[in-house]
Formats: structure tokens, C-alpha cells, sequence
């Protein structure tokens, strides 16, 4: 049997895999962690990239830009040759903004969401502000769970425009499916970042919401030029002025984590897309109900 397989069942054991993810301290483990992954020392950089890949799995180092990584966090974030993710441009899709397993996924019942099966929150609860929340109610949303292994950066969902982003300070909880099922409201206890999306062409809007956890040192937003970590202090508002082609870079996470999306009511989940499938960035997520008016009809 091969080592990473044992590793796998071990980790695939749900009671150890809460304990040894959720008990520990949070915070500090992740603030370790990214110090830690910085670190350039070939003695520690070589040694620490080969265990990640080992419990991780294979991160497809094949597709990166770079050949070679001046440290873990530079392996976690690196960027993809150009070509390997072919972008749907199908006019009135709206595409994965990252490489994601698609968690749950569907209507907004009201103001309600699915966490897990017999666990849900609300939209007031994720934004933290019913003027944010108001424009997605009945409307759909959608999961996107990165893991370790994973491409970690994200990317606009169609050609659009970011005014402002709004930081929520929190916890640094697990976000795989046995917390999940096991912490009630957890997307709206941890870290996040909010990015309200103005679509072009389009009266619908989308809202991301980008969210941390353990291990997950920092969110870098790339069209703002800021960095969000556990040690922030705001502004909780942050202005920009950000005009993003479709599939153009947002930013990306230290590690794996979750991307929530809220689309407003006149956007639905293209067919495809469903709980437990594997998604890439650059493969249609959300399209329209309706057909969409040509520029300088509105």
C-alpha cells in the first residue's frame, strides 16, 4: 500500500479529522503556519513542499507558470501557464471564478442558505449588511470549496466592475464537510472577504464572498492591492475602482478555502453544475434566465 493512501483513509476518518483540524489553537496555528510556508531555506522549503504534496495530493505543479518555487507559499500561490484553463466565453454565462468541488448549491429559500444537509444560515448573517444581502433575496448561490491541493487563485466571473470590498473579522474554523456538518453558521464565523460584483451589460449582479480558515494566513486582493489576515484592522470598507475582464485575477488565498457565490434572481445555475462534482476555472457556473438585451438596448 502505498504511503499516501493510509494517510488518505486516516484523514477520511471524520470524528480525527474534526478533532485534529478544529481543536487545535486556530489563530495560532495559522498564523504559524504562514510564517512558517515563507521560509526560503532550501532545508525547509524542498522537505515542506514534499510532505504538502504527500497529504495533499497532487497539486499538478506541471501547469504552473513557474518551474521552481522559492518557498511553499510561493508553491501555494503560483500561477497557471497560459491556456491550461480555456475559458467559457458564451455570452450570458458566468464562469467559475476558481478550481473548486462544488459544495451545496441552489435557491435562496428568502434570505436562507444551505450550509450542510440540516444546517443553513442566512444572507444578513454571511454580509453582515441587510443593504448587501436585500439584491440576492430568492435568488441562487453556490459553494466552491478549494482544497489544499488545489490552484488557489480566483478570478472575476465575467467582464464587470468592483467599487469596493468589505473585510469581516472572525474565526479561523475548518471549512471541509465534517465541520460543516458539525458547526452551525461557520462561513458566517470565519474570516471573510465580500466582493459585490457589477456584471457589464447585465441589470443582475453577483456578490463573492472569500472565505478563510485554518491555515489560510492571508487573502490578497490583486485589484485593490491589499492584503486581509487574522492580524487586520481595517478598514472593514475598503474602496477601489476595478474594471475585470472575464477570467482576470481577484486575488487569491494562502492554501485551500471556500468561495461562496450569490447571484441575484435572474441568474441561475448552469446545468452542469451540481453538489459533489469537481469544477475548473473557466467553466460555466451561473448564466442568465433570460436572454440579454444587446449593449445600448437598456
Amino acid at each position: 500500500m502505498r504511503p499516501h493512501s493510509v494517510i488518505d483513509r486516516v484523514l477520511q476518518q471524520e470524528d480525527l479529522n474534526f478533532i485534529l483540524t478544529n481543536k487545535l489553537p486556530r489563530r495560532l496555528a495559522t498564523r504559524v503556519i504562514g510564517w512558517f510556508s515563507q521560509i526560503e531555506h532550501p532545508l525547509v522549503r524542498n522537505p515542506s513542499i514534499a510532505l504538502w504534496k504527500l497529504f495533499a495530493g497532487d497539486p499538478h505543479l506541471e501547469e504552473a507558470k513557474e518551474t521552481h518555487f522559492a518557498s511553499l507559499h510561493a508553491c501555494f500561490i503560483r500561477q497557471l501557464k497560459d491556456g491550461v484553463r480555456p475559458v467559457d466565453r458564451t455570452a450570458g454565462v458566468l464562469v467559475s471564478p476558481c478550481d473548486a468541488i462544488v459544495g451545496a448549491c441552489g435557491a435562496i429559500a428568502g434570505t436562507r442558505l444551505i450550509q450542510a444537509k440540516g444546517s443553513a444560515y442566512t444572507l444578513e448573517d454571511l454580509l453582515t449588511d441587510s443593504h448587501l444581502a436585500e439584491p440576492y433575496r430568492s435568488g441562487t448561490f453556490v459553494t466552491l470549496r478549494l482544497t489544499a491541493s488545489m490552484y488557489h487563485r480566483f478570478h472575476a466571473p465575467a467582464d464587470c466592475d468592483v467599487s469596493e470590498v468589505h473585510y469581516v473579522s472572525g474565526d479561523a474554523w475548518n471549512v471541509n464537510p465534517a465541520a460543516l456538518r458539525r458547526v452551525p453558521r461557520l462561513f458566517c464565523r470565519n474570516e471573510r472577504v465580500v466582493i459585490p460584483v457589477q456584471l457589464h451589460g447585465s441589470d443582475e449582479s453577483i456578490t463573492l464572498v472569500a472565505v478563510g480558515a485554518i491555515l489560510v494566513a492571508s487573502i490578497h486582493l490583486s485589484f485593490a492591492d491589499a492584503t486581509v489576515n487574522l492580524r487586520y484592522r481595517g478598514p472593514n470598507r475598503i474602496a477601489c475602482r476595478a474594471t475585470l475582464q472575464k477570467a482576470e485575477e481577484l486575488g487569491y488565498f494562502r492554501l485551500g478555502s471556500t468561495i461562496l457565490v450569490l447571484a441575484t434572481p435572474g441568474l441561475r445555475l448552469f446545468p452542469s453544475v451540481r453538489e459533489g462534482r469537481q469544477i475548473r476555472l473557466g467553466e460555466a457556473l451561473l448564466c442568465h434566465r433570460a436572454p440579454i438585451a444587446p449593449t445600448g438596448t437598456r
